[in-house]
Parts: C-alpha cells; structure tokens; sequence
C-alpha cells in the first residue's frame, strides 16, 4: 500500500508540474494556445468585475454570477500577475481534489482507484486544464459528493454554490435521497444569488446572452455538419459566443434536436429516480457521473474542459468497492487522451472538417456516448428490485427510511 501511494503522488507530482510547465510557457504545447482564455477573456473580465459590476455588454459572459468568485480569484495573489496566479489557483484546486480522494480511498471499505483516476486522467486533457475554471467547480463538487452520505447538508450547501458557480453541479442531487440536502441547496442557491443581485448589477443578465448560439464544433450534433460540409453543405464556421461554431442551414434543427435529446435525458433521470428501490453508498456518485454525462452528452456544446467534470466525477464513483461504474469511468479517461489529440493538438483540422479531425470528433464523442450508455445500464440495475446485489442489512435500511422522512 505504502509503495502504490507513494508511486500515485511521484505520477501526480510529475505530471502536473509537466501541467504548469505547458501553461507557463517554458514548454510550447503543440496546437491552439489555451491560455489566451486566462491572459484575455479572464483578465478583462476580472478588470470589469473588480469594479462592483458584471460584463453586461459582454455576451461571452455565459456563467451564474458566483463565476465572478473564481474570476476575481487571483486578486488572492498580488505578488503574482494574473495568468500565474490563476495557473496557481488551478494547482491548488487539483492538488485539493487529490487529498479528497486519498482521504477517502484510504478509509476502510473505500479504494485508491479513484485517486488513480484523477491522477492520471487530468493530465490527458493537456495544459486547457489548468486553463480555465472548470477545475475549482469539480473540486467543489467532488467535496459535495464525498460529504454527501454523512453530511447531506453540507452537500447541499456546496451543490448550491457550485451550482451558482456554472450550473452542472446542481446535477449532483439527483440521486439523493435526504430532504436535507436538496434544501440546503436550495437556501444556499438563494442566498448566494440574491446576494450578488443586489450586491453587483447584471448578475444574471447571462440568462439572455445565448439565445442566438449555433452547434459547437466539438458537440455531438456538429458531427452532422462536419460530414455535410463534404456533400455541399453552405455553412460557416464562426468564433460565436465565445467557442466555434456552425451557423447556416439546418444548424437551427440540429440544436434544437440537442436540446430535445437533453429533455430525453432528464426524463430518463426522472424515471430511474421513480423505479429505483436500492439506494446504497455508491449511488449518489454513480447518479451524478450518470447524469452530467448525459448533459454533456447532448449538449450543443462539448468544450474540452468539460471532460475535467466528468473525470472528477468518475474519481469520485471509483472510490467505492461495491460501484458499478468502473467501464464508463475507462471510457471517460480514454476520451480525455483522444479530446487533447483534437483540443488544443488537432483543432485546425476538426475546424477545417478534414477527415482526420472528423475520426477524433468520432472516437471521442463515440466514447462519451458509450459511457453514458453504459453508465445509465449500470445505474439502472444497481437500484433495481431485482439486482444480485444483497440490499442494505435491515438496521440500514430503517436508518436511512428515517433520515428520508426527516
């Protein structure tokens, strides 16, 4: 055990100094330069917000108004200019991760898997992981999961504020089960929200900047224009709120098949959620892996720093012996590897739709789709009346039918 510790932080060591290397530029990482994001967009947004106001004019501003707290972070570091002290930040986010998960892993009836995953999977995603926020929203959600069999109300206190943060983790509470915990993120979300309402104008003026977006380059619909573009098809490819996408003919069906295909998706939430009679301790995480892979999924837009979420949230199932979710938890991870061949690495030839961009769209969105496929089987079974699987011994089940009603 000792060695295989020690072997798993030399790994995370290594490899995230590798990270910071990337995104210091001391090492020049072959494809689009991603840390523009933080030296540009991130930067002048921190310079408008800093000043008591959100970006109203903005309409690359897509994010709840706590986003605002991790774009205004790296004030936390004067003696550091803004892009190393974000890069910093991001660091220590992956480093907080990292312990919540040896903590965990280490406790009897837990496992090491999952620190392996987060060990080895972030650094697959290349240096746009510690080139955008979406590392300190998974660390806030992987502390929510982990707290949330034994203390549902500072889970939902931490769903809320991830949730202020970028939405996705309110996707966290679908498969729990304690009342507790939904209010306490309700009450947190409230809270939050009114604060910033009244405390900073255009709080949630992001409500109304999408409403003319197209299909994202990289997104499961976008994979349509891709091979039309081959058959005579007339579109553009745009810089369009803030990511590449296609806009013309047909691109309006296609997102909106997306968005149908999501409605699917949560109605498949709210059917599992109505069947299942086995709630054990792993459920909750196999639940929230299960349903923000069906939201990136069917997304119009599948940015690569979504695939952070997913591998924190695959960490956090794997933690658990008795999960079920350890072949869509591989897939993510073998997608991330292919998401870095075509983000930052390819990412001229996915634009120029040429055929070697088109296979990478195919493996890596074919992988997320057999993930998900595979995640919601899973789940599906593992809460099953008829699952193999022993239920909870009687004294915990009457336990956890008294922590529901309460």
């Amino acid at each position: 055990m000792k060695r295989a510790l020690a072997l798993l932080l030399v790994i995370w060591g290594a490899s995230r100094l590798v990270l910071l290397l990337f995104v210091l530029k001391v090492f020049v990482f072959p494809g689009a330069d991603v840390t523009t994001d933080v030296s540009v967009i991130y930067q002048g947004w921190y310079e408008v917000l800093r000043h008591g106001t959100f970006p109203l004019d903005d309409v690359t501003w897509q994010y709840p108004p706590a986003a605002a707290l991790a774009i205004l972070s790296p004030g936390l570091l004067p003696f550091l200019d803004y892009p190393t002290a974000f890069f910093v930040l991001a660091f220590l986010a992956d480093l907080a991760v990292l312990v919540l998960l040896l903590y965990t892993g280490l406790r009897p009836g837990r496992t090491l898997r999952g620190a392996w995953v987060w060990v080895l999977g972030v650094p697959l995603l290349g240096p746009t992981v510690y080139a955008r926020y979406d590392l300190m929203v998974t660390a806030v959600a992987v502390a929510a999961l982990l707290a949330g069999a034994r203390h549902p109300r500072i889970m939902g206190a931490l769903v809320g504020f991830g949730a202020m943060v970028k939405v996705w983790p309110a996707l966290l509470l679908v498969g729990a089960v304690r009342r507790r915990a939904w209010v306490s993120a309700a009450v947190t979300a409230g809270a939050v929200g009114g604060l910033f309402a009244v405390a900073m104008p255009g709080a949630f003026s992001f409500l109304t900047f999408q409403r003319d977006r197209g299909t994202e380059v990289e997104s499961l619909g976008a994979l349509v224009f891709h091979i039309a573009r081959h058959y005579g098809w007339h579109g553009q490819v745009l810089l369009n709120y803030g990511s590449i996408e296609f806009l013309g003919p047909h691109v309006k069906a296609v997102s909106t098949a997306a968005l149908l295909l999501t409605v699917l998706a949560f109605g498949w939430l709210l059917l599992w959620r109505l069947s299942a009679v086995r709630f054990r301790n792993h459920t909750l995480a196999d639940a929230a892996f299960t349903a923000v892979l069906m939201f990136t999924v069917t997304s119009r837009v599948i940015s690569p720093q979504y695939m952070v979420w997913l591998v924190g949230l695959a960490a956090v199932c794997l933690c658990f012996r008795a999960g079920r979710m350890t072949v869509p938890a591989v897939l993510v991870v073998l997608a991330s590897f292919v998401t870095v061949l075509e983000f930052p690495a390819g990412f001229a030839h996915v634009v120029a739709s040429d055929w070697y961009g088109v296979t990478l769209l195919l493996l890596r969105n074919g992988l997320l789709v057999a993930a998900t496929v595979t995640a919601a089987r899973a789940l599906w079974r593992s809460t099953a009346a008829d699952d193999p699987v022993a239920p909870f011994p009687p004294q915990a089940a009457r336990a956890k039918e008294n922590s529901v009603s309460s």
